[in-house]
């Protein structure tokens, strides 16, 4: 399958002009940026408090832009218009995706550097960082391309923000629900472990099961957004 960079560039530049546009969604840059300046001064576990912050942003901030500016597309029936265009499926998605992922990596630095947060491994928390951006992309792109209107959109990231956030908190009736063990395989749940272990000076090798966890969960549902879209494509 080709890939034009030249394909991906326009729609990128596209998705710029709609994001800027759009203030109901370009707003929620503003969310990771007030949450760390409202827990900057909390007592109390700092990895714990980044981690929730993180996980909070990842979901408001990437899942829901992603999923809106997808679902602006087809409420618009622009997105049709563009998958029989020659821009192959990697052009799409990449380019969907790119403005997406450099935003929420420019806002979450600069909530990290606002939080005060420093880690003892700034590669490995780039990585689990960046890979997890990688993954909210991937469940932003599938609400949207289930979504007719940009407000079934905006509804429709409202669980993922509740199960992907709440989810490490719920760990805590853990010995009093056993069942609940199933959440601490949630991506979020493996980000917030890996920075407390990584607080903690954890050795390399027991840093690496949350990362690999969290890099299976982007593959798979990156492998879903572009089965689902491809799928689309057949429906058109």
């Amino acid at each position: 399958m080709n890939v034009s960079l030249k394909r991906i560039q326009a729609i990128f530049i596209k998705d710029y002009k709609e994001f800027s546009r759009n203030y109901a969604v370009s707003i929620m840059i503003l969310f990771p940026i007030a949450f760390a300046l409202l827990y900057r001064t909390e007592a109390g576990d700092q990895a714990a408090i980044y981690a929730f912050i993180m996980n909070f942003s990842l979901a408001m901030l990437t899942s829901f832009v992603q999923a809106c500016l997808i679902a602006e597309e087809k409420e618009r029936n622009t997105l049709r218009s563009l998958m029989m265009t020659p821009a192959s499926m990697l052009d799409v998605l990449i380019g969907k995706s790119a403005l997406v992922f450099l935003i929420s990596a420019a806002v979450l630095a600069f909530s990290t550097y606002l939080f005060g947060y420093e880690s003892s491994n700034v590669m490995l928390l780039a990585a689990a960082l960046g890979i997890s951006i990688l993954l909210y992309t991937a469940i932003g792109t599938i609400c949207g391309l289930y979504s007719k209107t940009l407000l079934e959109a905006s509804l429709s990231v409202f669980p993922v923000l509740i199960i992907f956030t709440a989810g490490p908190f719920a760990l805590v009736f853990e010995d009093q629900y056993p069942f609940l063990e199933v959440l601490r395989y949630l991506p979020s749940s493996q980000l917030s472990e890996l920075l407390v272990e990584m607080e903690a000076g954890a050795a390399a090798g027991e840093l690496t099961k949350p990362l690999v966890v969290i890099s299976l969960w982007a593959v798979v549902l990156t492998v879903v957004s572009f089965v689902l879209y491809k799928r689309r494509l057949m429906d058109q």
